[in-house]
């Protein structure tokens, strides 16, 4: 008897992960990951051409009549609109407030822009409204343009947002990751993953034992308090996609240090490491909004952990880690059982739109 049995065609199988090959945008090249980063390099950026002389990175350093500048743009897509902690209103202010923040300057003006599908409720656009201006006025920022768009139902998510912003640079003050050198301490503001966790908590409807709210809060006060104690801080970054791991490797790619951390110094609390622990995630990929990551010079450090903790925004700041000689730019974690293990770039996201 002949075997009918027709063979597997794997030509048409899929794999869920994100393939680094595919013809079409997947989910993981929104994620700041090394999808991210392979868009931006081989098509965007040949794409811009002449018109873009550099690296399109967070926020860029500009002089124009004499000041130095920094400028910053991001759009925000979170879903759910409203979460515990914030809203996608509280993101649009402190992601553009936290982005200039982590050039050194304290942002002034931000322009914002709505994108509104045909059929989101009138009310939900006003509290969004609200949640941005509130956000505003802590942050110390004046929306002073914007503009609105509405698409076709079914083309978009009820709102999204997009908000721009400048600040200015103090004298003196040059945050790069080309800054960083062998020995320099890196320092967290904070517990991670917690913005991660609580969008995850709310669209899932996972309920903890301990709530889990957004850490989404403005950091140009916290970045002031540092800089007051030296302006030769190296450089900071506000770890939000990709989490910790994707901010350490950023910088210690481009400075061409390694960078070693110690996982038991990175505060990470009971409820997301708990979540973190049943769901299979690395609280170092978990997007955070609230906290920032620096290397500063090592004479200086113990100095600017003891100004950050004086601040509310960095009350649990943390030494974590140094950079050193060895195996540049790569980042690895020395595990508490004594071990190390290497902290990659993601390649996408975890957790999709988190912000």
């Amino acid at each position: 008897m002949s075997d009918t049995t027709a063979a597997p065609d794997m030509l048409s199988w899929s794999c869920p992960a994100p393939l680094r090959d595919r013809p079409r945008v997947v989910m993981g090249h929104g994620g700041g990951g090394v999808l991210s980063a392979e868009l931006i390099e081989q098509v965007v950026l040949p794409g811009l051409g002449a018109a873009a002389p550099g690296a399109l990175t967070d926020s860029a350093v500009v002089e124009l009549g004499g000041a130095r500048l920094a400028f910053s743009t991001d759009s925000f897509v979170v879903r759910p609109l409203f979460f515990p902690g914030g809203s996608i209103g509280d993101l649009a202010v402190n992601g553009t407030v936290n982005d200039l923040a982590m050039s050194g300057a304290r942002a002034a003006y931000l322009s914002c822009g709505l994108i509104l599908e045909e059929g989101v409720e009138i009310e939900t656009v006003g509290r969004v409204a609200e949640a941005l201006g509130a956000a505003a006025r802590t942050a110390g920022v004046r929306v002073v343009t914007g503009d609105t768009k509405v698409v076709e139902a079914g083309h978009g998510d009820g709102v999204y947002v997009n908000t721009s912003g400048i600040g200015v640079i103090p004298t003196g003050v040059d945050l790069r990751p080309e800054r960083v050198v062998p020995g320099d301490v890196v320092l967290v503001s904070g517990a991670i993953g917690v913005h991660g966790v609580a969008i995850m908590s709310e669209r899932e409807n996972l309920r903890f034992e301990t709530g889990v709210e957004s850490d989404c809060a403005p950091l140009g006060g916290l970045v002031e308090a540092m800089l007051a104690v030296t302006p030769d801080l190296r450089v900071l970054r506000d770890p939000t996609r990709g989490g910790l791991a994707a901010s350490l490797n950023e910088i210690a790619v481009a400075s061409g240090c390694g960078v070693v951390v110690q996982e038991r110094a990175v505060p990470v609390p009971p409820p997301v490491a708990g979540a973190c622990a049943m769901l299979g995630l690395d609280p170092m990929y978990v997007a955070n909004e609230g906290k920032l990551v620096a290397f500063v010079p090592r004479e200086h450090a113990d100095a600017v952990l003891a100004a950050m903790r004086a601040h509310h925004l960095g009350a649990d700041a943390a030494v974590i880690g140094e950079a050193v000689a060895e195996h540049p730019g790569m980042v690895v974690a020395r595990t508490g059982l004594g071990g190390t293990r290497v902290v990659d770039l993601p390649m996408g996201e975890q957790l999709p739109r988190i912000c």
